[in-house]
Order: structure tokens, then C-alpha cells, then sequence
């Protein structure tokens, strides 16, 4: 069995050792670009007890991986206490902003970011790693820590008690020996794994599934990494929204309660699309790529733009185009709310919104790429949207967009249609 770290060990010499607090202002961080409110803060206590397992550990910045710091509380913490040549991954992309700017308000470097890719583990000795909600994310990782980090890699993962199970220990039970739940502290727990197994030939993920897409003879393959939502298959949302796309909702509306909606919203949907012979299509916040991958192949003529935030979600969607051989129509972009597409560009966008930010219920993601749509969107395009029925969107839709009308609803989602105005 390989030697492992001693997660309790003084530090190394030239650099502060540390048995208690760490002298850092996590308060000092932000969130921005992503939502901030007052119940929604920059750090938690998890991130600190990795950072003072991390500086006890006695390893250099070189030999210490880190894995889902979300605004970069780790990482920053870790450069303040003088650790160099940290490698961090942060899936979303509002991470890497927020790390960004964070670093630069407090006059901090000495990181560098990496996708989940050999260079981010190679030779790490120490990873730490704020657990993921799913437990296929989790299985990805740390089939990866296994795989490329050093043979005597300590894996620290942490997170709060409350959403922490017993699985999360047995599937990092698959890929090291020693998994050691830790005393929880100030409503965090840490669990140390460690003696790494020998890894499969192929990684677990991702992983290929053909699927039933409505309006399609066909299967789509569908292509997921660990950390996409729903996996290789279609959720529910998403489904209900291509039955829309494939029947008739698309051409004859219903009609709304308030006349002058109803016209405008007729109206605008005769108005020619800017380049008619190509017309634009966004699917914003686009996952493993279904809805993008679907509408490329019922509309050959269009240019479809996938985007997400999430960098697990960009690489399933980029597979899942590869897969449907459509790769060379579909332009996928790692994006915080479609960011880098041009004002008034878009004559279409698809939107299945996600109504979690990380852990928390919180409506504040929605309504960003709600005003993301708003931007893109040309005057008279339109924005089809799929979303909880519970949350009632519409009256948020019409301020913020234009004229909105139902088309479809199910007891658990609805489907709206809105033309910009």
C-alpha cells in the first residue's frame, strides 16, 4: 500500500504552519457574477476546514489540487498563506469570474485553472475537494484523482452535514481503499480518503445513451459526463418542450386573455427573422445538448448556438453533438448567460431554467437568463421557455421579455412562448 499524507502534519519548511484559524478575510469574497443576495454567501465553513487541513498537511502549492471552489475561497486562502503553483477546477463559469475578480481585489496569484484533465492531477499529492450534489459527479472525480494524481494522494473532500449520505463514502470507496469520515465541525464534515486503486481501463464517464426524442423516427445519442444535470437521458422538462417544438403549439398559438398580447404577439411572429435564410437559434443554459441537438436536426438551415455555464454540461454537449454527427452546425460555448452572443442577434431561444443555486431554491438563476434572453433576443423573437409549473413565471416573462402566452401545460411544467418587444 502506498504512504499517505499526515493530514495533521506541521508545515513544511519556509512556510507557515497552521493548527487553528487562518488569518484570511473570507467575508472580503463575492460572488459576483453570480447572484448575490443577503442569504447567499461566498464561502462556508467547509471551505475553511480544507484550507486548514491543507496548510497542516506539510505539501507544497505544487502538489495541491483543488476541485470544486466555487468562488475560490480555497485557493485564495491557500495563495494568502503563501502555498504557489495551486491548480484549481471550477465547473461553472461564475466560479471562474468570481475567482477572477476575487484574486485580483485582494492582490492575490499563484494558481492556475484547469479543466478535470491529467494536467490539473498530475502529481498532486493533496486534493481537496468540496463535494458535488450528485453522486455521479462525485464517482467521476474521483475516478480521476485515482487515475492521474500521484500514487500517494490524499483525497480531502468536504461539505455540509445536511446534504452529505452514506453514498458519497461508498463511492469513493471505488476508487481508494481508506475512506475516513471525519467529526463534523460548525455543520461540515470532512471525509479523507486515501490508497488509491487501480483505476479501469475506461473511465466511468462520460457515458452514451440513445434516447426518443419527440417528432424524431430516429434515436438521439445522447452524451453526459458525471456532472451534467439528468445524465445521458432526457428530463422531463426538456421532453415536454420538444413535444411543443415537434407539434403544432409552434405555428398556431392560442389565444390569451389580454387582446393587444394576443395581436402583438401574432403580429411579431409574422415579421421576417433578420437573415431569413439563417436564422439564428440559442439554447441558453443547454446541458448535454438535447434541445440544440433536436432543433439542428429537424431544422438543417439554422445556425444553433448551445451554451452553460456549467463546464461538465459544455463537454457532454459537445460529445453529444460529435455523436449525432452535427458537430460542424452547432456552436458550443462555455458561458456565464450567454455573455459573449451579440445584442438583438438571436431570432429563437430555448430555455429550460434551473431553479437551484447550488444547494439553495432560489429564483435568482432564472431571471438572469431571462434578462440574458431579453438582450439576445432581436425585436419580435422569441423565447420559448419550459419551467416548474408551481414557480408561475409567465407575469416575470411579460415584464421582462414581452407579450407571453401559455402553450402547454402539464401538472408539474408549463411551456410559455414571449416575443420580445
Amino acid at each position: 500500500m502506498y504512504s499517505t499524507l499526515n493530514v495533521c502534519s506541521a508545515g513544511v519548511k519556509g512556510q507557515r504552519s497552521y493548527a487553528g484559524e487562518v488569518d484570511f478575510s473570507y467575508a472580503s469574497l463575492r460572488r459576483f457574477p453570480d447572484v448575490e443576495a443577503p442569504n447567499l454567501q461566498a464561502w462556508d465553513a467547509t471551505d475553511e476546514l480544507l484550507v486548514q487541513r491543507a496548510l497542516a498537511a506539510g505539501v507544497t502549492g505544487e502538489e495541491i489540487a483543488v476541485i470544486g471552489d466555487e468562488y475560490g475561497a480555497i485557493a485564495l486562502a491557500l495563495a494568502d498563506a503563501g502555498r504557489q503553483g495551486i491548480r484549481v477546477h471550477q465547473d461553472l463559469a461564475t466560479g471562474r469570474r468570481a475567482l477572477a475578480r476575487n484574486a485580483a481585489a485582494a492582490g492575490l496569484g499563484g494558481f492556475v485553472s484547469l479543466e478535470l484533465e491529467p494536467a490539473l492531477l498530475d502529481g498532486a499529492r493533496l486534493v481537496l475537494l468540496q463535494l458535488p450534489k450528485s453522486l455521479a459527479e462525485l464517482e467521476e472525480i474521483s475516478d480521476a484523482v485515482a487515475r492521474w494524481a500521484a500514487p500517494d494522494v490524499t483525497l480531502i473532500a468536504g461539505g455540509r452535514v445536511k446534504h452529505m449520505t452514506l453514498a458519497q463514502n461508498e463511492v469513493l470507496g471505488r476508487s481508494f481503499e481508506n475512506v475516513q469520515p471525519q467529526r463534523a465541525e460548525r455543520k461540515s464534515r470532512l471525509i479523507v480518503a486515501s490508497g488509491a486503486r487501480e483505476v479501469p481501463v475506461e473511465p466511468p464517464y462520460p457515458v452514451a445513451e440513445p434516447v426518443e426524442v419527440p417528432g424524431r423516427v430516429e434515436a438521439l445519442t445522447l452524451v453526459a459526463h458525471g456532472g451534467a444535470f439528468a445524465g445521458a437521458r432526457l428530463d422531463i422538462g426538456t421532453r415536454v418542450l420538444l413535444e411543443v417544438l415537434s407539434g403544432e403549439e409552434r405555428l398556431r398559438l392560442p389565444s390569451v386573455a389580454h387582446p393587444v398580447s394576443s395581436s402583438a404577439l401574432r403580429a411579431s411572429a409574422q415579421r421576417p427573422a433578420t437573415g431569413a435564410s439563417t436564422p439564428t437559434v440559442v439554447d441558453l443554459g443547454c446541458g448535454t445538448g438535447a434541445l440544440a441537438a433536436a432543433y439542428a436536426l429537424a431544422h438543417p438551415e439554422a445556425h444553433v448556438i448551445a451554451t452553460d455555464r456549467s463546464a461538465a454540461a459544455v463537454a457532454s454537449a459537445r460529445a453529444t453533438m460529435i455523436a449525432n454527427g452535427i458537430q460542424d452546425r452547432i456552436t458550443v460555448t462555455h458561458d456565464d448567460a450567454g455573455s459573449e452572443i451579440p445584442d438583438h442577434s438571436a431570432d429563437l431561444v430555448l430555455l429550460n431554467p434551473p431553479f437551484h443555486l447550488g444547494s439553495s431554491i432560489h429564483t435568482g438563476a432564472a431571471t438572469r437568463l431571462f434578462d440574458a434572453a431579453a438582450r439576445i433576443l432581436r425585436p419580435g423573437g422569441e423565447l420559448l421557455t419550459v419551467y416548474n409549473s408551481h414557480l408561475g413565471y409567465k407575469s416575470e416573462l411579460t415584464r421582462r421579455i414581452g407579450p407571453t402566452e401559455q402553450l402547454r401545460r402539464t401538472p408539474k411544467f408549463t411551456v410559455t412562448r414571449s416575443i420580445r418587444r
